[in-house]
């Protein structure tokens, strides 16, 4: 499949966090790099170190540029933006690039402006971009974590991903799409789950051909 042949993506999707706070996650565009520089300073230096290996301020123009680059196939990425804060500021981001060399596996990574940590943010964006990623045709997903981020290798375990390798302090996992999908399908909370469930399915069905096309 190449990058013209990409599935499309639902349009932005509106739900509430678990304190009822209004979220819209959409897909991220090159417009959007004042909103992603200024969530990743808004987070603290031990949340940036865990998601970026490093504590500084904000990452060097490079990794924002590749941030920001998405073409939804190659790249997946969508954000949550917080609709009842002052701004509507970015209240985390989830990122999908596809492997040059296993053109079905992608490495994965998610993260979440403190403010909104514990609200169930992450699992949404988690599921939105496995909604995606499978549309794409992406099978598998690998996420690199420091063995301290405890909290982020607890809940991709329990999405059914394997530890494959080490380097240092980073742990390497795989992540079958699938499964994880199954595993997010059957929980109850958060309750945005549907929403983003609902919003891919309706997607699919508009997409599809009426019968006798």
């Amino acid at each position: 499949m190449s990058n013209d042949r990409r599935q499309a993506a639902p349009g932005p999707i509106h739900t509430r966090l678990e304190d009822g706070s209004a979220v819209c996650i959409r897909t991220i565009e090159p417009e959007d790099e004042a909103r992603m520089r200024a969530g990743i300073a808004k987070m603290s230096p031990r949340s940036r170190y865990l998601r970026f290996f490093t504590g500084l301020n904000t990452p060097p123009d490079s990794v924002i540029d590749r941030l920001i680059a998405a073409d939804g196939y190659r790249h997946i990425a969508w954000g949550a933006i917080a609709m009842d804060a002052p701004g509507q500021p970015a209240a985390g981001a989830v990122h999908a690039y596809r492997s040059k060399e296993q053109d079905g596996c992608a490495e994965f990574s998610v993260a979440i402006v403190d403010a909104w940590h514990g609200l169930g943010l992450g699992k949404l964006l988690t599921a939105t971009i496995l909604l995606d990623a499978e549309a794409q045709g992406l099978t598998e997903f690998a996420a690199y974590t420091l063995a301290e981020n405890r909290s982020a290798i607890e809940f991709i375990t329990s999405l059914g991903a394997r530890m494959v390798g080490r380097d240092g302090a980073a742990l390497e996992f795989h992540l079958p799409v699938s499964g994880a999908l199954e595993a997010l399908r059957s929980r109850a909370e958060p309750e945005g789950l549907k929403d983003v469930f609902a919003a891919f399915e309706q997607s699919a069905e508009s997409a599809a051909p009426s019968p006798g096309s």
